[in-house]
């Protein structure tokens, strides 16, 4: 096994309260962790360029590195009620958007791949405006675009910013597939083994329980770094984007992520790490 290993993952409450144990030294790693956090769509990119031997990534975008890195069955985000919103600044549907600009935050992202399909269904044609997710409810309110796509916190606070919801983009996935939604998973390099995959995944396991026994030991980490400094959104954040599929996918979880996988072009079975 490696002695040290590259790890990022994003700032947001659900990956820092699953992490916390492994970058407090509290949980033991395989090897010693040289870890970055920086925002999913940054994540994809750098995923894409083989910059991390393990990384979170959207879904979608572990349709392009699939090749080089296997997919961990612990760790991820997924679950039902847990998807992106399409938001607008004032009351529309789907098909009045036809033509107008909407931001998205980042095209490799599952938000933007789901986003598509149900443009596709709607039969329309829309100008995607990429920025960081926290940029979006800002350009929509300044009438830069016509609606956004909006993760994260922004699940939680865009009636708040004066946001109406025009589509429940996670709704919608799980009416047309039954499956709970795929948000991200944890990613980790092919050449470093089986082995280390699946010691991998169990470290992250055990960060991820440690982290539900003790509550408050991750809790400043989290506050360090999330968007949203409301106490209320970043547990709501967690109870939402931390679930059971977050310890291990499990049947259904490998048929959400195997479908979504197809819609962004990938063909494959192998995958997830084999336990």
């Amino acid at each position: 096994m490696p002695n040290t290993i590259t790890l990022g993952y994003s700032p947001c409450p659900n990956d820092t309260y699953i992490f916390h144990g492994l970058a407090s030294g509290v949980v033991s790693a395989p090897a010693k962790l040289e870890i970055t956090l920086a925002d999913v769509e940054e994540l994809n990119a750098m995923a894409s360029n083989g910059r991390f031997d393990v990384v979170k990534v959207s879904v979608a975008a572990a349709a392009g590195i699939l090749d080089d890195y296997v997919l961990l069955r612990a760790g991820g985000a997924m679950g039902y009620g847990a998807g992106p919103v399409l938001v607008a600044g004032e009351a529309c549907d789907l098909a009045s958007l036809d033509g107008k600009a909407v931001a998205i935050p980042g095209r490799k992202t599952t938000a933007n791949l789901i986003f598509g399909l149900c443009c596709r269904e709607a039969g329309i044609n829309v100008e995607l405006k990429e920025m960081v997710f926290d940029e979006v409810m800002p350009a929509v309110a300044s009438g830069e675009v016509a609606a956004g796509v909006v993760i994260h916190e922004g699940r939680f606070t865009f009636r708040e910013q004066g946001m109406v919801r025009v589509l429940d983009l996670g709704a919608w996935w799980e009416k047309h597939t039954g499956l709970p939604i795929p948000l991200g998973a944890i990613a980790v390099r092919r050449s470093l083994g089986e082995d280390f995959a699946r010691s991998m995944n169990e470290a992250i396991r055990q960060s991820l329980l440690h982290a539900r026994g003790d509550f408050d030991g991750p809790w400043e980490y989290i506050r360090q770094h999330a968007q949203e400094l409301d106490d209320a959104v970043i547990r709501e954040h967690i109870d939402t984007f931390v679930t059971d599929y977050s310890l291990d996918v499990g049947e259904a979880g490998v048929g959400a992520v195997k479908r979504l996988l197809g819609e962004a072009g990938w063909s494959g079975n192998d995958v997830f790490v084999e336990l």
